[in-house]
C-alpha cells in the first residue's frame, strides 16, 4: 500500500495506494469538517487547486446529517461528489475539545451534542461503525487526546486505555469490512500515538501499536498547547519508533514552518484548519510572509496576492479588489483567500516532494523558511 520511494535525511518521499487513488507524499489534507471546506469551496474547486485528500469529521457528520443518512445516499464520496481519497478522524479529538460536555469511561465517551444537547455515546466500535457508514478511504482509530498540561499519571492511564481501544477498533473494522452491505470493504485503519510531552510514554505506546501492523500511524495530541520546540522534541523521539514502511501522520499541524520541520523528521501526512480559517479572516500565505489584506496599505494595490501564483484568486484578481470584498463582507473575498491559501499549501507539498526527489530537501527548507518568516 505504501511505497517508500526515497529518503533525504529523515525526510520521506512516498506513494500510498488506496481504493480511491494514489496519494503522493508528503501530503497536506484539506480539512472539510462537515463534508465541505469552509469558505464556499466546492469539490470542483478542490480538484483545480491540486487537492489530493479531503478530511472530514466523524463526530460532526454523526450529529448532522447523520452517518446513516450518508450511508443511504451512497457514502461520503458520492454525497459530496469527491472521487479521491477521504480521511475521517475518529471523533476522539472531540473528547478533548468538548471537555465540558463529556464523560470518559472504559467503554467509551458520553457526550452532549454541541448542536442540540442530545446525549451521544461513542466508543471504539461506534466510531468504526460511523466511519464505515461514511465509507471513507482511511478511518482513524478512536482515542483520547489528553491535554498537554495533564499530569503524567493521568496521561499514562489515558494512553493505556487508548491502546485497549485501538485493539477494539481493529477487531470491529475487520468485522465491518467483511459485511456484504459495507460500501467500502477496503477501508484502512490508522492508529494514533499519544503520550503528551512525555517521551517515555510516547515511545512505549509507539512500540505497542506498531505490533498491530496497521495501515498507517498518526502522532496525535500535539499542537494543543505545548511549544513548537516541545512538539519537535516529541517527533524526534517518537517517529523513529514508528514503521518507516507505513505513512506517518502528524494530526492537526500546522503552519508552513511546522510542516517543513516535521517533514524533516519523517512525517508524511498533515492536516490543519489554518489555511481555511486564516483565509476567512483575510490572512493569506505567500513565499514572502503572511499578509493581512484588511490592512489599508492594500487599498490601491493592483498586484495579485502573490506574483506568479496559479491559484484562481491570483490569476484574476488584485489585492485591492479582494480587500474591498473583505471590507464589504462579500463572501467572494473570503472564498478567494481560502482558495489561495489551500493552493499555497498544496503547491508547497509538491515542492517538498520534488526537493526530496532531488536530494535537496535541506536547501529547499532553508530557502522556504527564510521566505515565509520574513514578516
Amino acid at each position: 500500500m505504501y511505497e517508500l520511494l526515497k529518503k533525504d535525511g529523515m525526510a520521506k518521499r512516498g506513494r500510498f495506494h488506496t481504493v480511491h487513488g494514489t496519494i503522493e507524499t508528503p501530503v497536506f489534507m484539506n480539512v472539510g469538517t462537515a463534508a465541505a471546506i469552509k469558505g464556499a469551496v466546492s469539490t470542483d474547486d478542490l480538484r483545480q487547486i491540486k487537492t489530493q485528500v479531503e478530511l472530514s469529521n466523524t463526530y460532526h457528520l454523526h450529529v448532522r446529517p447523520g452517518d446513516q443518512v450518508v450511508k443511504k445516499l451512497g457514502g461520503l464520496h458520492r454525497f459530496m461528489n469527491w472521487d479521491k481519497p477521504i480521511l475521517t478522524d475518529s471523533g476522539g479529538f472531540q473528547v478533548f475539545s468538548l471537555a465540558s460536555l463529556r464523560k470518559i469511561k472504559e467503554e467509551g465517551v458520553h457526550f452532549h451534542s454541541h448542536v442540540d444537547g442530545r446525549k451521544i455515546f461513542m466508543g471504539p466500535e461506534e466510531s468504526m461503525q460511523i466511519q464505515s457508514n461514511l465509507a471513507s478511504t482511511i478511518a482513524m482509530a478512536f482515542d483520547e487526546c489528553p491535554s498537554s498540561v495533564a499530569d503524567k499519571k493521568y496521561i499514562r492511564n489515558s494512553v493505556e486505555r487508548t491502546a485497549r481501544w485501538l485493539k477494539r477498533c481493529k477487531d470491529e473494522m475487520d468485522r465491518l469490512n467483511s459485511l456484504p452491505d459495507t460500501i467500502n470493504p477496503h477501508q484502512m485503519l490508522f492508529g494514533i500515538n499519544q503520550g503528551g510531552v512525555y517521551e517515555d510514554i510516547r515511545i512505549a505506546h509507539a512500540q505497542m501499536i506498531t505490533e498491530l501492523d496497521l495501515d498507517g500511524y498518526a502522532v496525535g495530541g500535539l499542537a494543543v498547547g505545548e511549544s513548537h520546540e516541545e512538539m519537535y522534541r516529541i517527533l524526534d523521539a517518537v517517529v523513529p519508533y514508528l514503521p518507516e514502511n507505513k505513512p506517518t501522520y502528524l494530526m492537526g499541524v500546522g503552519t508552513p514552518a511546522n510542516i517543513l520541520e516535521a517533514v524533516d523528521r519523517g512525517v508524511d501526512f498533515f492536516d490543519c484548519v489554518y489555511p481555511t480559517r486564516n483565509g476567512r479572516h483575510g490572512h493569506v500565505y505567500t513565499n514572502h510572509g503572511k499578509l493581512n489584506l484588511f490592512n489599508a496599505k492594500y487599498e490601491l494595490d493592483d498586484r495579485p496576492i502573490e506574483e506568479g501564483c496559479g491559484c484562481p484568486a491570483c490569476r484574476s484578481y488584485s489585492r485591492a479588489y479582494i480587500r474591498h470584498l473583505l471590507k464589504a463582507k462579500e463572501m467572494l473575498g473570503m472564498r478567494l483567500c481560502v482558495l489561495h491559501n489551500l493552493y499555497f499549501y498544496n503547491t508547497m507539498m509538491e515542492e517538498i516532494r520534488d526537493a526530496i526527489d532531488a536530494g535537496e530537501y535541506k536547501a529547499y527548507k532553508k530557502r522556504k523558511m527564510d521566505g515565509i518568516l520574513q514578516r
